[in-house]
């Protein structure tokens, strides 16, 4: 083989990263990144089945569904880790943004949370203001560490980054406009731009104009929309957001939420009647191919395999 034939070779044989496909999507002003939001393997599943270019793994719905607790800071680098890695996983050429929280202790938490996120395979995490005992943004009695606190956070995962040399994006996220106003969550947002994110989410906008104020200020940088229906920000559609001068748009809910509503009727059917009610197309075998099962049967052909031929 020639030389240039290798390094051709070489080139066909290294893909695109997840962060680096982000990153292409984020290049294309015209556009705005829709990530909705999914709590599990299932519900990412299904979010990629329906077509979506990039995921959000909430927080919220992390602790939800992996620990049955709320969003109180019961999940742990950990939790969150490997929740974010198997998601990540699922397809590796569609992007994931995941929720880091506070990053979970001081600098050197931080660097090892960006590690640890950076090999799982996510592309982007976002790190928040809060102090360590944090809680959903969209809840009451918040409490944030001070400017600098905050922004050595962001510089931590900063400087993980640059010795990993990895293409994962940081998200700088305040919640500072509950707590001490829009000015001060701007210049938060600001001081963490410079310690090294690569975009701004500024947590619980409560008009579109602050929205669109956010994203002017912030400019060129890209700026976040969390779209949690009926909490504190007013429901708008990616086409919406976009007007406004937003980049990216995740919807946290979107998965967890029609999720309780199905399932909790579901049970009320089997104690009221003794019947799930479910629709008949709903097979075992339907429920399998929505995870990977014609998948799994062709790597398994591929490599001489007979077991699944009958599946």
């Amino acid at each position: 083989m020639t030389e240039a034939n290798g390094n051709n070779a070489v080139a066909r044989a290294t893909p695109v990263s997840a962060a680096q496909r982000l990153r292409q999507l984020l290049s294309d002003s015209d556009k705005i990144i829709v990530a909705p939001g999914v709590y599990d393997g299932f519900s990412a599943r299904i979010a990629l089945e329906v077509g979506f270019e990039c995921l959000y793994m909430t927080g919220a719905g992390t602790c939800a569904s992996k620990l049955g607790q709320p969003d109180l800071g019961f999940a742990t680098l950990n939790d969150m880790r490997e929740h974010a890695e198997m998601i990540a996983n699922l397809n590796t050429s569609v992007p994931l943004i995941a929720d880091a929280d506070t990053g979970y202790g001081g600098p050197n938490m931080v660097a090892r949370t960006l590690s640890a996120y950076h090999r799982a395979g996510v592309a982007a995490l976002h790190i928040e203001d809060q102090i360590q005992t944090k809680r959903c943004g969209h809840l009451g009695g918040k409490e944030l560490v001070d400017i600098a606190t905050y922004t050595s956070r962001i510089a931590a995962a900063a400087q993980a980054r640059e010795k990993l040399c990895s293409p994962i994006l940081i998200i700088a996220r305040t919640d500072a406009l509950q707590t001490s106003g829009f000015d001060d969550a701007v210049r938060r947002l600001q001081a963490a731009v410079a310690a090294g994110a690569d975009i701004a989410f500024l947590e619980g906008i409560t008009t579109r104009e602050e929205g669109r104020r956010i994203c002017e200020i912030m400019r060129p940088t890209p700026v976040l929309l969390n779209m949690v229906e009926h909490g504190a920000t007013p429901s708008m559609t990616p086409a919406e957001a976009q007007e406004l001068g937003f980049r990216i748009v995740i919807f946290p809910f979107a998965a967890i939420a029609p999720a309780y509503a199905a399932i909790r009727e579901s049970m009320v059917r089997i104690k009221e009647t003794g019947r799930t009610g479910l629709e008949e197309g709903f097979t075992p075998k339907k429920l399998f191919e929505v995870v990977g099962l014609k998948e799994a049967t062709a790597v398994d052909a591929a490599a001489g395999g007979v077991m699944y031929n009958k599946i």
